[in-house]
């Protein structure tokens, strides 16, 4: 009794299985894992609804509870008895049926016949009640073949529509329809048009950044191939689409993706005029490699690629291309390079134009007048990480969602504006939406005298600072820069930094503060942008660019710039001319949107001198200023949109200072149900005590909570106050008293 080449094949290929996961005996459930690579095992399968999957994966489970022969220790491979009872239960099948040749049905009944087989069980959890079925399929697709070959050819018995390699790929004939349609980018499909026409290298590989376009022009292309609006060479071709994940999904074992990979290029040629699509090329760079072997996916595509007999149009990234495909100068010369670049804003702009018919039918939605330019202008000065027109496209579609699920009334179809698609990538981008909101001339007319209410006697500071944003609002300024690039230049305690917390308030954005005393170090300009590749830190990024990622909308602080090792200020002149800075992994990070301040105490040693002499008319901001000057180079002083300084602290400023700490103080004691009264004679007291002009205003908060607090505080934990109450402060000896 002989084995026909299905069981033959069969049978060796379960022996190679067993070597690679060094297994001493070849068992059932080898057998039946190699069965189900034939073509007829898998047709048999389908036609009782059968994944391939759900018969390898309890096998696999199987396997690694079976016990490996140790590395380094020889043996050879045996037949186990299960497996010597299954093959003698087949000769007795194939006997019984008075034929003279053991085939896979014979096989397959005969593990059934097995006790506490994996094997049996597995067919037997399958099969269910269709055991009939699935062995009338058998002797159906296995009657009188050598080879699961020659039954691929045979179209009049088999349905090609469920060849095993079709499982593995999308054919995007079929699919296109439920695509978004291409609008614009005539240019570059006639390119790749013109590519796919030619006799050798007939592959396009289309290279531009996310969110550009390059899967929309493949689905372009394809229903022009429908419509057969191309070239007579491209009429009727049939454009598939192969997934690398779906390729690897399950493949566990040694050569299981190469064969997938062969058997999609073999069946793609026998089909013939094919055009197979590959996004994200470059995961074949790598995809199947073992140890120090160079053969991996790209590599076996190679063949085919120079054959021209399929075409191959593939698409990734400028950045995954220099990684990884510019390497392999061999695949390099078989593509022909199309960069697809990013649209325009008014190619942006016709192109939501076209879709927005389809986004207002699927979420019964309208969208106003305008609103499409707008959400354009929106995403691209606001969205400096991704790009159009996806980014755009991303906004209409969920603004159109969250108006479907909020009408607004219970009218049948509800509009977008252009104030929906402010929250909405107020929440996409992690913006208050407060600050899109303050291009709007109101806020801006009141953030002078808005500021004013909380900073006191720096009114020429903060209109200094109030007219640079308006002029960047007003689009005045330079687009490619920041908002406004500002060093505040005065000594301690006069308020510089509460100007930039404050006008973070006011235009409802956050503020990213940096002390600059923490980067006093020449190596500490790593920590900013990223360590380089090889240092402890690299993964992490820069503390400055990934805070600007983040927020890109934002009052960047920092404080006390002098502190800073000069190396620092290098990297400052690219962010201050140019708006951009990049870090340690090539990624960049977008300040246009930025009011970048400096905070500067330098020559404070000197204002104290400033008026003696002749010259006893200069403040002492003015004569940090001279130092300032100084200390920075003249090409970081010349990047800066102004310099800003502050008076000293007067008497009458420090009034103002101490009734806003009085207050803060009182705001804090309602809480506890206390009521806090400061008489004159108090007040005077605390002025006379916390007015320094060498400590500025913070001294006169020391002042309230070295001799005003201390007595609030023991009445209310131990005295009087403890369930609340009125109080008032009075002098009384040069001591504050409360009664």
């Amino acid at each position: 009794m002989k084995n026909s080449n299905n069981t033959a094949a069969a049978i060796k290929q379960a022996i190679e299985l067993c070597d690679s996961m060094r297994h001493e005996f070849v068992t059932p459930e080898h057998v039946l894992y190699a069965l189900t690579d034939q073509l007829a095992f898998f047709y048999a399968l389908t036609d009782i609804d059968i994944n391939i999957e759900s018969v390898q994966f309890p096998l696999r489970e199987a396997f690694d509870k079976m016990e490996r022969v140790p590395d380094g220790i020889s043996y050879t491979i045996e037949g186990s008895e299960q497996f010597t009872q299954m093959m003698s239960f087949a000769i007795k099948q194939a006997q019984s049926a008075e034929v003279d040749m053991v085939d896979v049905p014979h096989i397959v009944a005969a593990m059934l016949m097995l006790d506490d087989s994996a094997a049996a069980y597995t067919l037997r959890g399958i099969m269910g009640t269709l055991q009939a079925q699935f062995f009338e399929a058998l002797l159906c697709y296995y009657d009188g073949s050598d080879t699961s070959d020659e039954l691929l050819s045979e179209e009049d018995e088999f349905d090609l529509d469920h060849a095993p390699w079709r499982q593995l790929v999308t054919c995007l004939n079929d699919t296109y329809t439920k695509h978004n349609p291409l609008i614009g980018r005539a240019e570059e499909l006639e390119r790749t048009i013109q590519v796919l026409c030619r006799k050798d290298k007939n592959n396009p590989l289309h290279v531009g950044e996310a969110g550009v376009g390059k899967t929309a022009l493949v689905y372009g292309l394809t229903a022009m191939i429908e419509r057969g609006e191309v070239p007579e060479r491209l009429k009727g071709a049939k454009v598939y689409m192969m997934d690398m994940g779906t390729m690897v999904a399950g493949t566990q074992f040694r050569g299981d993706f190469e064969k997938r990979i062969k058997q999609v290029m073999d069946g793609l040629a026998a089909e013939g005029n094919t055009i197979l699509y590959i996004d994200e090329i470059h995961n074949l760079v790598g995809a199947g490699r073992n140890g120090d072997s160079a053969l991996d996916a790209s590599n076996m595509l190679k063949p085919y690629l120079e054959s021209g007999t399929i075409r191959f149009i593939g698409s990734t990234t400028y950045e995954e291309y220099n990684r990884y495909i510019a390497k392999q100068k061999s695949l390099v010369r078989r593509f022909q390079q199309i960069d697809i670049p990013e649209p325009s804003i008014d190619e942006a702009v016709a192109i939501l134009n076209g879709l927005k018919g389809s986004y207002e039918k699927f979420h019964n939605v309208k969208y106003g007048k305008g609103s499409i330019e707008h959400a354009v202008e929106l995403t691209a000065k606001h969205i400096s990480d991704r790009f159009l027109p996806d980014k755009a496209i991303d906004l209409i579609d969920e603004a159109g969602a969250f108006r479907e699920t909020h009408p607004l009334t219970k009218q049948k179809r509800q509009t977008v504006d252009n104030c929906l698609l402010d929250d909405i990538l107020a929440k996409m981008c992690k913006i208050d939406a407060e600050a899109l909101r303050t291009q709007q001339n109101d806020t801006l007319l009141k953030l002078a005298d808005n500021m004013r209410t909380q900073i006191y006697g720096q009114d020429k500071a903060i209109d200094s600072v109030v007219e640079a944003v308006q002029m960047a609002k007003a689009g005045l300024g330079d687009e490619l820069k920041p908002m406004a690039s500002l060093l505040f230049v005065g000594p301690t305690g006069v308020g510089k930094t509460e100007v930039a917390r404050q006008l973070a308030a006011q235009l409802g954005v956050k503020l990213v503060r940096f002390d600059m005393s923490e980067y006093a170090e020449k190596h500490a300009v790593a920590k900013l942008i990223g360590s380089p590749a090889g240092y402890v830190g690299y993964e992490d990024g820069g503390l400055l660019t990934d805070a600007i990622r983040k927020t890109p909308n934002c009052v960047l602080l920092f404080d006390e710039i002098e502190k800073a090792h000069s190396d620092i200020y290098n990297i400052f002149l690219q962010m201050m001319d140019y708006a951009s800075l990049t870090d340690n992994r090539g990624q960049r990070a977008d300040f246009r949107n930025v009011v970048i301040i400096l905070t500067s105490n330098a020559g404070a040693q000197h204002a104290s001198q400033a008026n003696i002499g002749f010259a006893g008319n200069t403040s002492r901001g003015e004569a940090m200023l001279s130092q300032v000057k100084k200390t920075f180079k003249p090409e970081f002083i010349n990047r800066l949109t102004d310099i800003v300084v502050f008076n000293d602290m007067d008497r009458h400023m420090a009034e103002l200072i101490l009734d806003k700490s009085l207050r803060r103080l009182a705001d804090k004691l309602q809480q506890k149900n206390v009521e806090l009264s400061v008489d004159n004679s108090a007040r005077e007291l605390l002025l006379d005590k916390g007015f320094t002009r060498e400590y500025g205003a913070r001294q006169i908060d020391r002042t309230v909570d070295s001799l005003l607090k201390p007595l609030l505080m023991r009445e209310m934990l131990f005295g009087k106050l403890r369930k609340g109450g009125k109080a008032k402060a009075e002098a009384k000896n040069g001591k504050i008293v409360l009664t």
